[in-house]
């Protein structure tokens, strides 16, 4: 076993690693950007090194300086994580080079699975099923778009590089072809710096289903049984979950043979997973899976496997890599009841999941057992990176059945409180409840016919905003608080406290009037008439400048007037459309002058990895709109408009 090990990576995944190798008694060194500087995963290592700016291009991305820092520290072998430099076969090369272990496949092993044409190649050769579609050298829009017609519309253009959901675009018809293959290509050079794809069947019942493999340096394969990775937004999964639903002993076997079986066509070393689309229009059929391609990395969802087998794939990755023979035979890797993986991310689901930024000034998670895992990277006051993907934590739980599981999963959400940033987490609650998802009737469309059902957020109830009121008055008791202000009850001379507070919720602007008897009784009036309301003693949270009331895994955000601040509104000098995140304007359709109508795609923003169409709001005359290449923030003006009858 290695006695020192550099990870090279960051956030969750950086803790996870550093957790294990703590308890193998194998100290880690952290790496980190100028953002990362004080992040969870530099504390939790026993050494540090600073490797460059916040931007991945100029530090988690320097292959040079990761490994400069692994020889400065005597570490004898680097953990890449997932992401970042976990596929990338020339720092492998690199790596061995430098006289270091690579905890992880050999370079030929990630080339032969790197570009998934070549890739879905070699796979029919071993006799793994491949999806029908074109995987050829070939790039001109007439080759692509005549095989599109030969396989037959609606079609998937996909990346040939990397994964995540980036670089693909469903196409229903041969005329959305060209622009949809135009932006695939964009969004493929700028995530992976290769802007080829492939063309493929797009299955109308899709679920995706993958096999957790691993490999050792002796010849042996084993599986670990499959993850189903089905519910997914924007062809990135959401919530995860093993064993598959509905998974039959004839498929089980099937796929998992299939899967030993790419693993060795390439003599795998160290954890991978092949991933296959599944038609489930008839249920899960042993002729009705394909191969899609294979992750040559730990995978975010690995905790899933872990909690059903017992095993530790971080483990399991270090002992392999240090040259040892894989813990267990085949026969040993068993199965034991069902769990659940939901990711909770700073986004709004209710703009189609856009990326959020901001600083986490609450966060709360319910206690860590057996059956529940918290894997984050981050506390309470950290802020989130505009420059990194923005998972804020995954949570992770077991029970003995499905039905068991999936009430933890809703139980885990309901106790989790996260105030700063826009979450996605009454999302995830609503799709665990939804009855097809509880019935195990999943497919990747599954989200995307119900997001509006899915993400819609009620609004705030009277209850609600007075509580928000109290909490923002200081007026709220809490008896086990940290402040002591806060455990004590309203007071003041001779007759019961009055105050009053202003609140905004979206447009919606509430003027409330708290009163608190010395008891601690609290009555609030909205808006200066109806019935006076007693607030909940539900859990909220104090921020600069707003409160967030929870209520089970939903939250209401309050902003809270500044008394003392001078009124001053702020419209942008005119009808402007603003960045809803920060982001590079990638491509700008429109100019100045030029007449738009509502709907009409105006510019493309590259923020997070992702491109987004922003669009025109209304009919109008564009006055002014930002410069292609130009870096915005969230709130920056992208547009300003003068009505079309001007």
């Amino acid at each position: 076993m290695f006695e020192k090990i550099l990870i090279a990576n960051r956030g969750e995944i950086a803790c996870r690693i550093i957790r294990t190798a703590r308890r193998l008694g194998v100290a880690t060194v952290a790496v980190h950007s100028d953002a990362d500087a004080r992040a969870l995963h530099v504390e939790m290592a026993d050494q540090a090194v600073h490797i460059g700016p916040s931007p991945v291009s100029e530090s988690y991305l320097v292959a040079d300086r990761i490994i400069e820092a692994a020889l400065q520290t005597g570490a004898q072998a680097i953990h890449p994580g997932y992401g970042f430099l976990s596929e990338n076969p020339d720092f492998v090369d690199k790596v061995e080079k430098a006289g270091l272990v690579f905890i992880g496949p050999s370079a030929a092993s990630i080339r032969a699975m790197g570009l998934k044409d070549a890739a879905k190649r070699l796979m029919e050769k071993a006799g793994v099923p491949v999806v029908p579609g074109y995987h050829g050298e070939g790039q001109e829009i007439v080759i692509l778009a005549t095989k599109a017609n030969e396989i037959g519309y609606p079609v998937l253009i996909k990346a040939r590089a990397g994964g995540g959901g980036k670089g693909m675009r469903k196409v229903e018809n041969p005329d959305a072809f060209p622009e949809a293959l135009a932006a695939a290509k964009r969004e493929a050079k700028a995530a992976f710096g290769d802007d080829r794809v492939l063309v493929e069947k797009y299955v109308d019942k899709p679920r995706h289903i993958e096999v957790q493999v691993f490999g050792d340096s002796h010849g042996n394969v084993v599986h670990l049984f499959e993850r189903d990775c089905s519910a997914q937004r924007r062809h990135q999964k959401v919530i995860e979950e093993a064993p598959a639903p509905g998974m039959t002993a004839e498929m089980r076997a099937a796929m998992t043979d299939a899967a030993v079986k790419a693993a060795q066509a390439i003599s795998y070393r160290g954890a991978g997973t092949i991933e296959f689309i599944v038609d489930a229009s008839q249920g899960l059929r042993p002729d009705r899976f394909w191969f899609m391609e294979m992750n040559t990395r730990l995978q975010v969802e690995h905790p899933v496997t872990e909690m059903v087998t017992g095993i530790d794939l971080v483990e399991w990755q270090l002992r392999i890599a240090s040259g040892e023979t894989l813990p267990k035979r085949q026969e040993d890797v068993v199965l034991d009841g069902h769990a659940f993986e939901a990711r909770l991310y700073a986004e709004d689901a209710t703009r189609d999941f856009l990326p959020a930024i901001g600083t986490l000034h609450h966060l709360r998670f319910p206690a860590e057992t057996e059956t529940l895992r918290i894997e984050t990277g981050v506390r309470e006051g950290d802020p989130i990176s505009p420059f990194y993907d923005p998972m804020i934590a995954k949570l992770v739980v077991h029970g003995q059945d499905r039905e068991g599981a999936l009430q933890a999963l809703s139980q885990a959400l309901a106790k989790t409180e996260i105030a700063g940033s826009v979450v996605n987490t009454a999302f995830l609650a609503a799709l665990a409840a939804d009855d097809e998802f509880a019935a195990g009737d999943v497919d990747t469309g599954l989200i995307a016919r119900k997001q509006a059902a899915l993400t819609a957020l009620p609004l705030p109830s009277a209850a609600q905003v007075a509580a928000a009121a109290a909490s923002a008055g200081h007026v709220a008791v809490d008896p086990g608080a940290d402040d002591p202000w806060d455990a004590l009850a309203g007071y003041a001379h001779f007759n019961p406290l009055v105050k009053s507070v202003t609140l905004s919720h979206g447009e919606d602007v509430v003027s409330a009037r708290l009163t608190v008897a010395a008891n601690g009784n609290a009555r609030v009036q909205l808006n200066g008439d109806g019935p006076f309301v007693t607030p909940p003693r539900t859990a909220a949270a104090r921020w600069p400048g707003h409160v967030t009331v929870f209520a089970g895994a939903a939250s209401h955000t309050f902003a809270v007037a500044d008394p003392f601040a001078m009124a001053e509104a702020v419209t942008g000098g005119g009808d402007a459309l603003r960045a809803p995140m920060p982001g590079l304007v990638k491509l700008v359709r429109a100019a100045a002058g030029d007449t738009v109508v509502k709907g009409q795609a105006l510019l493309v923003l590259e923020a997070m990895k992702m491109e987004h169409t922003i669009t025109a709001p209304h009919d109008g005359v564009v006055a002014e709109i930002a410069q292609e290449g130009a870096q915005v923030t969230d709130g920056t003006v992208l547009a300003r408009f003068v009505d079309s009858g001007d």
